[in-house]
């Protein structure tokens, strides 16, 4: 997978509302982005260093506190940003197979 694209999958998924760690895990599997948390706890680790996810502690019925992740101000900004940027680039490859799909029936 393309560099950037699983942070910009999980601000997204993020950007709905608080989340667990686990919950994120089960929504990029159901949209076939097989993740382990071997490889989200490092990346929402780096993206709360960087500024762009902010977390809170919340009490659980069944075992210890959990960790809840929603995105900063800034998290916010960065997302905005990102979705910019991919609209242009699915614009970009869209086109690109189109005009290829055109080419091919001639």
């Amino acid at each position: 997978m393309r560099k950037g694209i699983l942070e910009y999958c999980i601000l997204s998924i993020i950007s709905r509302g608080e989340i667990y760690a686990s919950d994120i895990i089960e929504e990029l599997k159901a949209a076939k982005l097989l993740v382990v948390e071997g490889t989200l706890y490092p990346l929402l680790t780096r993206l709360k260093n960087n500024g762009l996810l902010t977390y809170n502690w919340q009490e659980s019925t069944s075992g210890p506190p959990r960790k809840y992740y929603q995105l900063s101000e800034t998290g916010i900004q960065i997302l905005s940003q990102l979705d910019h940027t991919w609209s242009d680039l699915s614009y970009a490859v869209e086109s690109s197979i189109n005009k290829r799909n055109l080419n091919n029936q001639a």
